[in-house]
């Protein structure tokens, strides 16, 4: 049995429930799940990020030690990913990366779909240390808060279609990341829109993908390298439990 942890880097209660990835299970893979005790309500730009990292250090350790197999950190902007890498060795996967890397096997180039404005920088500066930027067309967003999200899912859906859309007619994308994991569910829709306009573009949905991604890395035997992410040497630290 494989059991991954799905990591919520905020502290918002409801806003990821075991429910939304129960469609994932199977007679061999489960899950777990986990928010921050400390951190932000939402991640949406590079301060929310920071407050958001020293919880997923915390929440991946902890993850380890009770015996998951690989950990998923639940958030577009891959907070903490790097960190988290150094101090395990089951496999760390952030769904950016992840949908990015699939994207360019994909097509030649991809452009995200996200909430805000803010999250553009965040977005593209991963896609550089990714090494996919020459493979983004573009980041469009849809000006819809995350923490509104669920609540306005209609609209959500509708401005997803309209941006992927123009991505695709504009930007010359031929393939498209939901670029919140708080879009989890809605790229059947968004692929939809699409083919009723004549446009065969897959529309990749970070969450799902990043699950069975990592459920290959563990059956592979495979987790970050160790040369490239080496276990902190110790030290003291103040003012954290890790």
């Amino acid at each position: 049995m494989t059991h991954i942890r799905l990591i919520t880097p905020v502290i918002t209660e409801g806003i990821r429930k075991l429910d939304d990835i129960a469609f994932l299970k199977s007679p061999t893979l489960e899950f777990s799940h986990v928010l921050l005790a400390t951190g932000p309500s939402s991640i949406e730009c590079e301060f929310d990020e920071a407050l958001a990292v020293p919880g997923v250090a915390a929440r991946a350790l902890e993850a380890e030690k009770d015996g998951a197999d690989a950990v998923i950190i639940d958030c577009m902007g891959d907070p903490g990913l790097g960190v988290a890498r150094e101090l395990v060795s089951i496999p760390v996967l952030g769904p950016f990366e992840s949908s990015a890397h699939l994207a360019a096997m994909m097509g030649h180039r991809f452009s995200v779909v996200t909430v805000l404005d803010s999250v553009r920088p965040m977005l593209e500066n991963l896609a550089t240390i990714y090494g996919v930027a020459d493979k983004l067309a573009s980041v469009r967003v849809i000006d819809v808060p995350v923490l509104e999200l669920e609540a306005r899912i209609t609209e959500v859906q509708a401005a997803l279609a309209k941006e992927a859309e123009q991505a695709v007619l504009h930007d010359h994308a031929d393939t498209i990341i939901l670029g919140c994991t708080g879009f989890l569910g809605c790229a059947e829709a968004i692929r939809a829109h699409l083919l009723a306009k004549g446009l065969d573009v897959p529309v990749i949905d970070p969450i799902p993908t990043t699950v069975c991604l990592a459920e290959a890395f563990v059956k592979a035997g495979l987790a970050q390298s160790k040369h490239c992410h080496p276990r902190p040497r110790p030290k003291p630290v103040a003012g954290y439990d890790f």
